[in-house]
């Protein structure tokens, strides 16, 4: 029976190679690598790639006669290389020597990657090759490879070569490939005393050093596994150092091959000198066993808060499902991205993880999927996330200025200092043209911002934070819209121009040239929500603290009465009954869906399709992904209510039915985030398509499903998003009162559904079937939870637990 924590595969498939890769990646909240095999390096099949949060270097590039300037999350010195050869013969080389038996697993549960072989050579020697993996969870310095090499029909001499590639750049996507790619300067390199070798590089501008030290044993077991003492020939090339042993086999013996690395950066904390402390934490690092053992506890540690899982009713036995394994592997990759290690790092979470070089490892919006789940059950880590927006107030005050707004303008694309990293042009693979990239004008990333701060004060009541940071970003957040809003004399009503909406197939009306839109409603009906969170936080301080906040943000009585006329009087249009995207919509015109799929098969990315047809999707009533149905995945009906009417707006029962109806049969879901949304808001609906979209969402990365994107990164924020569905609608949580309140609905294809959550101090445990709800609250928590279960209070004492049926708890 297959296992719920292992993701296998069977047999090598070079096609497959780099999916596997970027699935199959490890990491530790500090840096991760990429699954790629030890034997081999970038070649068009594998591409290793290591990755540090917060990596980032600035190159220039000459693209269509004009310099361009990019960001890049930067692929550091690889320090997977190990492989051997049988004496007289060649490196392993999979394309040259036959393989007998392949097979590569990806243990969640203890975060290990391993991989098996058998391999015929030339001369028909065949050898038995396994090999074990990890970055380390808990000392995240380390990295280690466990390589056991076995001589099956054989005897004679070996050679084993262990090197720290530091040759390696930045080519993991294609599209990418005519810009430069070169970060890294060699710094040094050179051997450990007594044993093991070392490289320094550096970025080229931002002037990041990265050591990389490692130590290379080699055992052989004789039963007991014994040191073999043996002489290192250096390795020392321009980019690359390592180190050869040779050493006599004996046919069915297993040799095993241990190298530990350890990784520093010159901006870790609490170091000397960035070589120096590799080379010292090498010589004092123990062996495979021992940092396995450590590893593994601390992941078991992380699953005992994180884990979710799908359960046989009167049972505790997990039952194995496909949803179960990658709901599993979602979890296990945010886990990798950002973890307890990245708390008090300035880093935030890239939309593609430390998986690959898509985006340029940049942070968009993403994070409104993502930090939910951490929210929920690590709350420390986004509060620490958090502040990597904070330290960017400064920038965000920046940008608003030099766009002639007052307050906080946050980019749309982030990296290193803040600045806007959106490029101005935008690479078409399929027409190979560089067109007008408009998506800067995605102002929507403030509110995104504004409702992560809010949702973590909601699940934490940590006041603390909202009075020496939240709410200082709230304020200034608000500020912006109301800057960015100007009041139409002719309806008398507020508006907002000249932006983009999460739809990135409409960048601007098709009869101009400058970007933008009018009034797309989740921007404005969003704007409104920050607005009104603004002033609920000006409520929430200390009078102390609020009157220090108004004097040093210059925030007067005048400007928040203004605030409170466009709260109230902010356009939203409408056509044919429903919410209109923005202004002008109901004139474009109705695409021919049939005739394009007959035509392509796959039109997800239908922008790419008609612009290299000389077409736009600016004239279509078309979407790429959710745009006003993220209004029904953000907000509360009654939330949406309350601000429709009080914009004097209709919003009745069928109101969310009517409009995912309409956009259903016009949204391509072109953005893996996109059938998250609509499963989320359908599982309100129509809980039988809901759940076909989360099935659907759930294979995006596994399946590869938009046929290449996932090898050049995971898409996190979807990963996320449908942890967010267990959490918000099968678990039914809601946070976005004063008090939790809990409405768990399972689909009628889920038996059950058990995992823990962390709300205001307190952990809840929840075991969840089709007749039952029961929570447990955990023992020595701080205080009795008061929880909502179908908008009835109640109260639990730690180590309590109290039992539900669902048939009487109000959806």
């Amino acid at each position: 029976m297959a296992d719920p924590w292992i993701l296998s595969y069977e047999g090598y498939d070079p096609q497959e190679e780099s999916l596997r890769e970027a699935l199959c990646a490890l990491g530790n909240g500090r840096f991760a690598t990429r699954g790629a095999a030890e034997e081999f390096a970038a070649d068009g099949v594998h591409y290793p790639g290591t990755y540090i949060a917060g990596g980032y270097n600035r190159v220039e590039s000459e693209v269509a006669g004009h310099t361009v300037s990019n960001e890049d999350l930067v692929n550091f010195p690889n320090w997977l290389p190990l492989t051997f050869r049988p004496e007289g013969g060649e490196w392993v080389d999979f394309s040259r020597d036959q393989l007998l038996f392949y097979r590569q697993d990806l243990n969640m549960r203890d975060g290990v990657l391993l991989r098996r072989y058998r391999i015929h050579d030339g001369a028909g020697r065949e050898t038995s090759v396994s090999s074990r993996r990890i970055v380390h969870m808990h000392q995240p310095q380390y990295a280690a490879v466990e390589y056991c090499i076995t001589p099956e029909n054989w005897s004679g001499r070996v050679y084993v070569r262990s090197l720290i590639d530091g040759s390696v750049m930045n080519r993991g996507v294609e599209r990418y490939r005519q810009l430069n790619g070169q970060h890294l300067t060699i710094l040094r390199k050179g051997p450990v005393a007594p044993e093991g070798v070392y490289l320094v590089a550096q970025t080229t501008q931002s002037r990041i050093e990265v050591a990389v030290a490692a130590r290379t044993r080699v055992w052989v077991d004789t039963p007991a596994l014994h040191r073999l003492d043996l002489p290192a020939k250096s390795v020392d090339d321009e980019h690359i150092v390592g180190e050869e042993y040779s050493f006599p086999v004996e046919e069915d013996r297993t040799y095993t091959v241990e190298k530990v690395v350890a990784l520093h950066t010159s901006r870790d904390r609490g170091i000397t000198e960035s070589g120096l402390d590799a080379r010292l934490a090498i010589t004092r690092s123990p062996g495979f066993e021992a940092l396995f053992r450590t590893h593994k506890l601390a992941w078991q540690q992380l699953w005992s808060r994180c884990d979710m899982f799908l359960f046989t009713p009167g049972q505790l036995q997990p039952e194995f499902s496909p949803e179960q394994l990658i709901l599993r592997l979602h979890i296990f990759h945010l886990l990798q991205t950002v973890s307890p290690n990245s708390i008090g790092r300035d880093v935030s979470v890239p939309a593609r993880g430390l998986h690959g070089e898509a985006y340029r490892g940049h942070i968009f919006w993403d994070e409104l999927f993502i930090f939910p789940f951490f929210t929920l059950s690590l709350p420390e880590i986004t509060r620490s996330l958090l502040f990597y927006r904070y330290h960017r107030l400064d920038m965000a005050r920046r940008l608003a200025a030099e766009a002639g707004y007052r307050g906080a303008m946050f980019p749309w694309q982030s990296s290193s200092d803040g600045r806007e990293e959106t490029q101005q042009l935008h690479l078409n693979p399929r027409s190979g043209n560089w067109d007008p990239d408009h998506s800067r004008l995605q102002r929507h990333i403030n509110a995104a911002i504004a409702y992560n701060v809010w949702q973590y004060y909601k699940a934490t009541e940590d006041m603390q934070f909202m009075e020496s940071h939240g709410a200082e970003m709230l304020l200034e957040i608000a500020r912006f819209w109301c800057s960015a809003t100007t009041f139409n004399e002719e309806t008398g009503r507020y508006e907002i121009v000249g932006v983009m909406g999460p739809d990135e197939y409409h960048e601007k009306y098709p009869d101009r040239e400058e970007g933008g839109l009018r009034n797309n409603a989740y921007t404005n009906v969003m704007a409104v929500w920050c607005i009104d969170r603004a002033r609920d936080v000006l409520m929430l301080l200390r009078p102390g603290r609020r009157n220090e906040l108004c004097a040093m943000l210059e925030l007067t009585d005048d400007e928040l009465e203004r605030w409170n006329h466009i709260a109230n009087g902010m356009t939203v249009c409408f056509h044919d009954g429903v919410i209109s995207q923005f202004q002008g919509y109901e004139q474009l015109e109705e695409f021919d869906w049939a005739g394009y799929e007959r035509k392509y098969g796959n039109i997800e990315r239908l922008d790419r399709i008609l612009k290299a047809e000389g077409d736009t999707p600016d004239r279509y009533r078309v979407s790429k992904q959710a745009d006003v149905v993220m209004l029904f995945y953000l907000l509360t009906p009654k939330e949406l209510r309350l601000i429709f009417e009080r914009l004097g707006y209709p919003f009745d029962d069928d109101t969310i039915e009517r409009n995912m109806a309409y956009y259903m049969e016009r949204t391509s879901h072109g953005s893996t985030l996109s059938k998250v949304v609509f499963s989320s808001v359908l599982d309100r609906i129509d809980r039988t398509t809901g759940f076909q979209l989360f099935r659907d969402a759930l294979r995006s990365d596994i399946g590869d499903v938009q046929g290449g994107t996932t090898p050049e990164g995971i898409h996190l924020g979807a990963m996320a998003g449908t942890v967010d569905i267990v959490l918000r609608h099968y678990a039914g949580i809601d946070v976005t009162g004063d008090t939790i309140n809990f409405t768990p609905r399972l689909p009628e294809q889920l038996k059950g559904l058990r995992l823990p959550i962390k709300y205001r101090g307190n952990w809840l445990h929840l075991e969840i079937t089709q007749e039952k709800f029961l929570i447990t609250v955990e023992e020595n928590g701080p205080q009795p939870a008061h929880i909502l279960v179908g908008g009835q209070l109640c109260e639990i004492n730690p180590g309590e637990s109290r039992e539900f049926l669902l048939d009487k708890v109000e959806s």
